[in-house]
């Protein structure tokens, strides 16, 4: 868990750093890095959809996966209440709620992120949770310096997410499969998309309704894996 551990530090340490910086950034320059994550999260997004979908063994699996999943995300409201509790906590901070939408989305789903600690626990290899630690310590410090200290909460989520793939690999090292992560990151990344048009104000897509998406694949392969 060391390597989660440092990747959840580095997240607080860019936070505070970026929520310095945040003070004396005027306005037009944070509309800037508006735009800048916007493109980068589409690229990111992008990127691992095309990676990916080639090592797809159910190729339409994303599509009913994204229908299913933002039905039942839809029902659930699960962008309003977000967004809702979030405005509660700081009123005073405008696109809170999607810049720390968008920020977990980028820290918590990428091969770095979900392969780092499954190969932590079956190889004691760190090498990708220290790399993806690298770089969310400088993705961390651009968003706090846009959105303010309160990106912060983005941490123990990912402490929680990547110490959930590391407890899975611990107790089951087939568990997670190289299928069943290739379908995860193909449905990650349209979330990283999406994540990346509503801050570029292009489609407000409520990209946490659609996070029911990941869990259909896990359920077909579970269903896979007993009839069996």
């Amino acid at each position: 868990m060391i390597g989660t551990i440092v990747n959840t530090c580095t997240i607080i340490i860019g936070s505070i750093v970026g929520a310095i910086m945040h003070r004396g950034i005027q306005k037009k320059y944070k509309d800037t890095l508006y735009t800048v994550l916007g493109l980068a999260c589409i690229g990111i997004g992008l990127n691992a959809v095309v990676t990916n979908f080639g090592k797809s063994e159910y190729p339409v699996l994303f599509v009913v996966s994204i229908a299913v999943g933002s039905v039942i995300g839809t029902a659930l409201d699960i962008d309003g209440r977000f967004t809702n509790l979030v405005n509660k906590r700081s009123k005073t901070t405008s696109n809170l709620a999607d810049g720390l939408s968008t920020a977990i989305l980028l820290y918590c789903i990428g091969p770095l992120a979900m392969l780092g600690p499954v190969i932590s626990a079956l190889k004691g290899d760190n090498t990708f949770l220290y790399t993806n630690a690298t770089l969310d310590l400088v993705t961390s410090t651009i968003f706090a310096s846009t959105y303010g200290i309160w990106m912060i909460l983005a941490a123990p989520i990912l402490f929680c997410w990547q110490g959930m793939f590391y407890l899975v690999a611990k107790i089951s090292s087939t568990a997670i499969s190289d299928a069943l992560m290739a379908e995860l990151l193909i449905i990650g990344g349209l979330m990283i998309v999406a994540s990346g048009l509503s801050l570029l104000k292009l489609k407000d897509c409520k990209t946490l309704n659609m996070l029911p998406s990941l869990l259909i694949p896990v359920l077909w392969f579970l269903i896979q894996a007993l009839m069996a």
